[in-house]
């Protein structure tokens, strides 16, 4: 795999306690000249490529699509419920409209696909009323879980606004308070990214690229990207890296017991290994899924990070932990020999990428993909990935 410059230099840095050294943090992409819409994780080439699909009749598109379609967010009498003020404590407790707000994101979402693959405007109707309901009421997200909410329904509202904005010829009288709500309300409360666990960062910077994508921000999407590379790097190990994981340098990770105790614990390091392996698979897997959607952005907006290290990070991720989600045994020392599973429906976008488009051989990040088809949503910022990127070639 083709890799920058950089993490070539990186490679040859001696073991020891590896933070991007400072002005040398990994490189950015420039954001585009013109950005590219629908552009946030998904393409409209690959949206025509799933209709023409569903439309054949041909699998899994279709199944995934019937799946959709028989969710409770493609409901044509869903109800919004926006709240001025989203409260989300330590894992949603409290949840005052969390929940809610999460679900009418994706719900906005699915309607807007549903809208693309079947032309019937009440499911573009819908999208549009779900985002107006929200940008009508929302003003801040509160207490100690806002940031991660704030990203995990950033993430949704603005594929949803993607589509609906760029492929509905219908009236969208509000979207320019939808874009004022997440220019004020969503962008600077995840911008400047998290010190916690990497899954956090991960997943607010996803929700911070989309959102400049559909805001056409070009600093924000370069401020974005930089951390999500740096974060990226120190989230999941490759060997090259040296002796010890890379690190963020604001989080102070100076010591190798320092280190240790980040990572779960965890004291011996191996390619694929992500900062989160050891606490369970489900969190892993929301930093998983935010770096291939991250990666799946550049990529329509032309500047292809999987063939970075980003890339290198995500092929070894998805399949080191995929052995263990199908039932690899564990060794002695990997998190003590006991690991968590529940790596959720993730892995489509990556192995679509990495596998059918660059040939990598990813056994069994591939046969755990098969087996989840088609795949559904994890009812945070996850949704319909058989459908929109199983085996797409767009």
């Amino acid at each position: 795999m083709r890799r920058t410059a950089l993490f070539a230099a990186a490679a040859a840095l001696v073991a020891g306690v590896l933070a991007w050294p400072a002005g040398a943090a990994p490189s950015a992409p420039a954001a585009p000249a013109a950005f590219v819409h629908p552009g946030v994780t998904v393409s409209k080439g690959q949206l025509d490529f799933a209709r023409s699909q569903v439309n054949a009749g041909a699998q899994p598109w279709k199944g995934a699509f019937d799946r959709m379609m028989a969710s409770k967010y493609a409901d044509l009498n869903r109800t919004p419920k926006p709240r001025a003020v989203v409260e989300c404590g330590s894992y949603s407790n409290p949840n005052y409209g969390c929940t809610d707000e999460r679900e009418d994101a994706i719900a906005a979402y699915t309607q807007a696909l549903a809208w693309y693959i079947t032309r019937d405007e009440r499911h573009a109707r819908k999208a549009i009323e779900l985002m107006d309901a929200w940008s009508a009421v929302i003003r801040d997200h509160t207490n100690s879980n806002a940031p991660l909410q704030t990203g995990w329904a950033g993430s949704s509202w603005p594929r949803a606004a993607e589509i609906i904005k760029h492929t509905y010829t219908g009236t969208w009288a509000n979207s320019g308070r939808f874009a004022t709500m997440l220019r004020t309300v969503y962008l600077p409360e995840i911008i400047n990214g998290s010190n916690s666990n990497g899954n956090w960062e991960l997943s607010m910077m996803e929700a911070a690229v989309g959102i400049s994508v559909f805001l056409e921000d070009k600093a924000s999407y370069d401020k974005a990207m930089a951390k999500f590379r740096t974060r990226t790097a120190a989230y999941i190990y490759l060997e090259s890296d040296g002796a010890l994981p890379r690190t963020v340098p604001s989080q102070n990770l100076d010591t190798r017991d320092k280190i240790v105790k980040y990572w779960q614990g965890q004291s011996t390091f191996v390619n694929g290994l992500s900062q989160e392996t050891c606490r369970d698979f489900t969190h892993t897997g929301y930093g998983l899924s935010a770096i291939s959607h991250v990666a799946e952005t550049s990529r329509i907006q032309g500047q292809d990070l999987y063939g970075t290290d980003v890339g290198e990070r995500l092929r070894h991720g998805l399949g080191f932990h995929a052995k263990y989600e199908l039932g690899g045994a564990v060794p002695s020392w990997l998190c003590g020999g006991s690991l968590k599973p529940g790596l959720g429906p993730i892995t489509e976008v990556g192995h679509n990428a990495l596998a059918n488009r660059l040939g990598h051989a990813m056994t069994n990040t591939e046969t755990l993909t098969l087996r989840g088809r088609p795949a559904g949503s994890n009812n945070l910022f996850v949704a319909w990935e058989t459908l929109t990127h199983g085996d797409n070639p767009a």
